[in-house]
């Protein structure tokens, strides 16, 4: 995260920063985002609240409806950053992505 804010900071554009792993996350943006990006590459597999989900439940996200319900209820197992312009969106620190944001 530190990368991105120093990335968007040296080019001077304002944002406002939503911590979804502790301001939550409403399903209405996560289908925006699973819709343009695919709900696969939200969810941070590599990441430890992932890792320490049951076989069970990580099992029990088939299709965008369950990996909605599961990302609502841990915040933190989405992928971060991800970044809105409201035309377009970028997953993850993307350095040439940033740099060509006006």
């Amino acid at each position: 995260m530190q990368k991105t804010f120093k990335a968007i900071d040296e080019k001077a554009i304002p944002y406002t920063f939503h911590d979804y792993k502790k301001q939550g996350i409403d399903a209405q943006t996560l289908k925006k985002w699973a819709s343009k990006l695919g709900y696969e590459k939200l969810i941070n597999k590599s990441g430890l609240t992932w890792k320490k989900l049951d076989d069970v439940t990580k099992a029990s996200v088939k299709d965008e409806k369950s990996a909605i319900e599961l990302m609502m209820k841990h915040a933190s197992m989405i992928k971060r950053p991800v970044i809105d312009t409201g035309k377009s969106l970028i997953l993850g620190f993307d350095e040439e992505a940033i740099s060509k944001l006006t």
